[in-house]
């Protein structure tokens, strides 16, 4: 292993190198994260998942980038032209592009106008204009390199400049310091194209205008990204070029004055604007897009886990409403454990305007057959209608049922999947689709977890992300959040199981095969018995995969196999019966005996004591609902509750039982006039929002997390600043200007010329 990279690892986490020399060992041993971050916690001093994925990840980016460096120096030693201050420039790069960016002078260029003038022999002519020659004459120089291909003295001329142009754009350092100049001080313009199509307006407010590169805010640098793809506007920066021009030229001459100072100014004012900003203001747009993408997964993967971890609702039966108008609305029972009971159909909403009268009775005979306890509507065309239908139904017959909307974005895809067609071939798609709407409520995660995360539609402008970035990142966090919660192995689905530590979809499938060949699994070691299963996936699955009413009381708790000697051990010494025993108490002079560590000593202790307990309890689930809300019913001012249904970074979408969200901008989040929405609230939480401002023409609603008055309070209060202190009182604070100049001055001593 490389110590170094382990260190800078270590650094930056700021835990102890053997913290992260531990980790990668187990990762190289074949065990997997949740296994690592679950069970080897002695090893690891209890990283969690993410700290593990960011070790795993950055050792692998940090030996990627050493052995570039490597290549590099290797390659321009090849061409002679390595000295100790380029290794030095090399081995300090900590990206990738900075290694690139000093290959630049010495990689194989293509056909570019340097390149040609090269092969046609003017280097040595450019390096003597580069030498800052102070008498002779540059037409004579010139006129010794007329050949068949230089045809006089000013096209050799101009081929020297070319190359002394290609030169400024190479300079590494030089580049980094404009680069940084104009991220500090230069500004992002966006301009309505001459023949551009926005009917809707989707991108008005980028039709003319100008902010500063470093304030532009990551959901805005994806809107820009997508209306320039779409050909609605154009973008550009702007700076004082000229400035940094001057800049490129004092770096050629070091302030001498030569015979060609005309020649080489013009060069470098010709690389500056032919090469070096073009290419300078592409890096900077890419820069922008990366860090808004890498935000925007990170958003909908915060999102998804928040999903996926919403507590339960264990123990209900549950009809699920899958809404329509023409083609029905599709009802589907399903008992406690996820079985589907009976389907049907109901039209309450044809154009005909005939009575709902025998759709309510053949609803309530549904209801009143199996008991229904919950009824979970789904989210799409003719939600609001179907819970209007819903809550006349509850409230003239008196039902002991409550309602909730659930989002049911993916449900027709999961439905159409050959598993669905598999577990219902007889029912028709809209159908499967009911029954997968009312398993969300029941068991979030067991159901989500069948649908590819992209299609859950809890993030923002997924389309327009790296795919393949996106779709690991939401594999990731599926992983972290199946394992955490643990699965029932004589129930969960072949999907289910795919995610769990140790195991893929051939033995997930083969996990299936064996309990319908042999009935139920009475134990973990049973596990041993199935294709396909080795002894190391055997050691990373069993701790997550629970079996209840089963030969093995402790098969039914979090704690692994290779610890039941232990756990037994404990329970004796402090005379502990049964699991369950919640207020189990574990004398220190009775674990101390034991010698084990105090994370898989606390482990044990919350699995005895809680040996059933469901990791997502700690979470919010659906809100239930018994009546309907109408916009008309609204007030400014109002207190209501409502379910998170997708965070972005400019504010939260929250269910409050109308048609449409409302939105709570991130304005209107805290006490802080700018709240970052993410770190407030999370995609499933249930909130009390205030009616901020209704827009009845239009459907919408605007939220606050906070009441009117508290939010005119924080506005009245003069903004804070941080430069206050040392002020006389009343005195203004002078604002700071970031001019071209400071921030060349600043850079270009941080870089050097």
């Amino acid at each position: 292993m490389n110590e170094e990279i382990i260190a800078r690892i270590a650094s930056e986490l700021k835990i102890s190198p053997d913290q992260v020399k531990n980790t990668l060992a187990m990762l190289e041993e074949g065990n997997t994260v949740p296994f690592i971050a679950r069970y080897r916690k002695d090893q690891t001093k209890g990283l969690d998942e993410e700290q593990i994925l960011f070790i795993q990840k950055q050792y692998d980016y940090q030996n990627k980038l050493a052995e570039r460096k490597e290549n590099v120096l290797k390659l321009i030693e090849e061409q002679g032209k390595l000295t100790e201050e380029i290794k030095k420039s090399v081995m300090d790069c900590e990206k990738l592009s900075q290694v690139e960016d000093i290959y630049r002078p010495y990689a194989q260029k293509k056909k570019t106008r340097a390149a040609n003038a090269i092969n046609a022999g003017l280097q040595p002519l450019a390096d003597w204009m580069l030498s800052l020659p102070t008498e002779g004459s540059l037409e004579e120089q010139a006129a010794a390199y007329i050949n068949e291909t230089i045809k006089d003295v000013p096209s050799a001329i101009q081929g020297a400049k070319d190359i002394i142009a290609e030169v400024v754009s190479d300079n590494a350092k030089q580049r980094w310091s404009f680069k940084d100049t104009i991220n500090v001080a230069g500004v992002l313009v966006t301009k309505l194209k001459k023949d551009a199509q926005d009917e809707k307006k989707v991108y008005e407010m980028y039709y003319d205008r100008s902010e500063k590169v470093s304030q532009v805010a990551d959901h805005r640098i994806m809107a820009i990204d997508r209306a320039e793809k779409e050909k609605v506007i154009s973008v550009s920066f702007e700076y004082d070029a000229d400035h940094l021009k001057e800049e490129a030229y004092k770096a050629l001459t070091h302030g001498q004055k030569s015979i060609v100072d005309e020649e080489l100014k013009d060069a470098a004012y010709d690389g500056c604007t032919r090469l070096l900003f073009p290419s300078i203001e592409r890096e900077i747009r890419s820069d922008l897009s990366e860090r808004a993408h890498e935000k925007s997964i990170e958003i909908f993967s915060t999102n998804l886990e928040k999903l996926l971890l919403q507590a339960p609702l264990k123990g209900r039966t549950v009809l699920g409403f899958d809404p329509g108008f023409y083609n029905g609305c599709k009802l589907a029972v399903i008992d406690e454990t996820g079985k589907m009971l009976e389907v049907d159909k109901i039209y309450p909403f044809k154009k005909s305007g005939a009575s709902v009268d025998a759709d309510k009775k053949k609803l309530l005979s549904m209801i009143r057959k199996h008991g229904v306890e919950i009824i979970a509507i789904g989210n799409g065309t003719a939600s609001r209608e179907s819970e209007k239908l819903v809550a006349e139904l509850i409230k003239e017959e008196n039902l002991n049922v409550s309602y909730a909307i659930v989002s049911e974005a993916g449900a027709s895809v999961w439905s159409a999947q050959e598993a669905a067609r598999a577990e219902f071939p007889d029912l028709a798609v809209e159908e499967r689709s009911a029954v997968s709407i009312g398993r969300r409520l029941l068991d979030p995660l067991a159901e989500l977890i069948k649908i590819d995360p992209k299609s859950i539609g809890v993030g923002q402008y997924q389309h327009d992300l790296p795919q393949k970035a996106l779709s690991q990142r939401l594999d990731e966090v599926v992983m972290k959040c199946v394992n955490r919660t643990g699965a029932d192995v004589n129930t969960a689905s072949q999907e289910l199981l795919t995610h769990i530590s140790g195991l893929n979809s051939a033995v997930a499938k083969e996990i299936v095969n064996y309990r319908n060949e042999n009935g139920r699994f009475t134990n973990r070691e049973q596990l041993r018995k199935v294709k396909k299963l080795g002894p190391k996936a055997f050691q990373q699955c069993a701790g997550f995969l629970r079996i209840t009413d089963g030969d093995e009381p402790l098969d039914e708790t979090s704690i692994h196999p290779e610890s039941y000697v232990l756990a037994k051990a404990l329970m004796e010494a402090c005379g502990i019966t049964r699991l369950g025993e919640a207020d189990a108490v574990f004398p220190k002079e009775k674990t101390d005996q034991l010698g084990v560590d105090p994370f898989t000593l606390n482990d044990i202790e919350e699995a005895i004591r809680q040996p059933l307990r469901d990791y997502r309890e700690q979470f919010e689930g659906a809100l239930l609902r018994s009546d309907v809300l109408e916009i008309s019913d609204l007030h400014v001012g109002d207190k209501l509750s409502g379910t998170v249904r997708n965070v972005v970074d400019f504010g939260a979408f929250v269910d409050i039982g109308l048609h449409e969200d409302g939105l709570v901008h991130s304005t209107r989040m805290t006490m802080r006039r700018n709240a970052i929405p993410y770190e407030v609230v999370s995609v499933g939480d249930i909130v009390d929002v205030w009616v901020y401002e209704i827009d009845e023409a239009r459907g919408r609603v605007s939220l606050s997390l906070l009441p009117k008055e508290q939010l005119e309070k924080r506005d009245a209060q003069p903004k804070r600043n941080n430069g206050a202190k040392g002020r006389k009182k009343n005195q203004k604070p002078k604002k700071e200007q970031v001019t071209m100049d400071d921030a060349m001055a600043k850079l270009m001593a941080r870089f050097g010329k």
